[in-house]
């Protein structure tokens, strides 16, 4: 199982995305020991285990005190009740074999399930959390929300910035779904765009609080389509409370309610402009009719769409780019594009490049002969594997859901997992 999975399920099971913080700070302490700071967290764990969708300890604080620290650190780890995920706050980053170490230490020793990590030395630095541990997570630093975070962050990069660029490479090493990102409340826009670039990866977002970022606008900003993909890490706002429960709860709430509004404006949203200028698209190039038509299933009907007459290249671009929008928006999570020969092979391979256009996401698809090939590498599927991925069908329209149908069955001897259909046209 997945450490995305695992989270997703405490998420579930709680509906909460509130991240709670342990940060023993030795200023809110009694004594200056391992010991207190052990009892700091205990005691916040005891309040806030009802809401808290995951903890994070800062290994930092508990480094402090040597040996006992660490000690006491597992301790802390280990009194957080099962199925609640545990993300090791380290921000670690060297080279593979050192990174090995740290992973060892980290999910081995100190049994966290994720960590944060940094990203300046490459995908060598990443490859030893992620690969030799597929069924623990991390988050890598992205648009971290300290005063001199634009210092490197923001600096351009082709034509996008740093972070951006960051946060497209994590997509691409998240094979195993267990890669998210750090990017901080304090920066709207870098959440909006960072959601932009990838719109599945969760997001683990500090700086609410003490740090001064909204929470509204940063929740509303860094959820994915379907309400998720972020958590909220909240450390002083809570253990500094006079009652952390209460405190805990409220957060809690305060994130729900605009999930909320979230997910209920994602569910109209693409309805509005985006269908509209569709229609007019289709129109424009004779694509949608209307009158008496006969259409294949043998049924009567008033209208006919025939998407085999956006036949130029800017007409088949624009195309695409209506299906990848409206795929982005949905939040439909897939890792495979599908096209059902023929008019769907034309159709994924639009919709793939017009999302590595507009999104900065390289996405693999397939597509498969009518007939069987007998020379060459033979069979009928051509293009990415889709053994065992969540994969998305493209296609024009759907009648009487025959063509559909049979890419299911397609699919299924691939052992593939079907995510959705997205289409031009319901006919039905």
């Amino acid at each position: 199982v997945s450490f995305f999975s695992t989270l997703r399920a405490r998420v579930a099971a709680v509906d909460s995305l509130l991240c709670v913080g342990l940060d023993p700070h030795v200023a809110e302490l009694p004594e200056a020991t391992a010991a207190a700071a052990q009892t700091f967290c205990l005691r916040l764990i005891k309040q806030t285990q009802h809401v808290a969708a995951a903890y994070k300890p800062n290994s930092a604080f508990f480094e402090a005190f040597g040996a006992e620290g660490i000690t006491a650190l597992h301790a802390v780890i280990k009194a957080i009740p099962e199925g609640i995920p545990v993300l090791l706050d380290a921000k670690r980053g060297d080279i593979s074999t050192t990174a090995a170490a740290y992973a060892v230490s980290a999910f081995d020793k100190l049994e966290a399930h994720a960590i944060t990590l940094a990203p300046y030395m490459g995908v060598d630095s990443i490859d030893p959390f992620v690969r030799g541990h597929p069924e623990r997570g991390c988050f890598v630093l992205c648009k971290t929300s300290n005063p001199s975070a634009n210092d490197f962050q923001t600096l351009p990069v082709g034509s996008r910035a740093l972070f951006e660029e960051v946060a497209a490479k994590c997509e691409q090493w998240n094979s195993e779904d267990n890669v998210g990102l750090v990017v901080g409340a304090t920066d709207i826009d870098a959440l909006r765009r960072v959601r932009t670039v990838t719109p599945k990866l969760w997001i683990l977002a500090p700086g609410i609080g003490a740090q001064g970022g909204n929470l509204e606008e940063a929740v509303t900003a860094g959820l994915s389509a379907d309400g998720l993909g972020l958590l909220v890490p909240v450390s002083r706002g809570i253990s500094k409370a006079e009652n952390p429960k209460e405190a805990a709860e409220s957060l809690r709430d305060a994130i729900n309610a605009v999930r909320k509004t979230k997910v209920a404006a994602a569910a109209t949203a693409v309805t509005c402009s985006s269908a509209n200028e569709f229609i007019k698209f289709a129109l424009s190039f004779g694509v949608l009719k209307f009158g008496d038509f006969t259409l294949k299933s043998g049924r009567k009907s008033p209208y006919f769409f025939n998407a085999g007459l956006f036949r130029t290249g800017r007409a088949l671009g624009q195309l695409g780019k209506f299906y990848a929008q409206a795929i982005h928006d949905s939040g439909v999570e897939f890792d495979v594009l599908f096209g059902p020969a023929y008019k769907g092979i034309t159709l994924a391979a639009a919709v793939a490049i017009a999302y590595a256009d507009m999104y900065g996401i390289d996405i693999p698809f397939a597509y498969n002969r009518k007939e069987a090939k007998d020379h060459g590498e033979g069979g009928v599927l051509v293009g990415a594997d889709m053994t065992g991925k969540k994969v998305l069908i493209i296609d024009d329209v759907i009648t009487a859901g025959t063509a559909i149908r049979e890419a299911f069955g397609i699919l299924e001897k691939t052992n593939a997992q079907v995510s959705g259909v997205c289409i031009s046209l319901d006919r039905q």
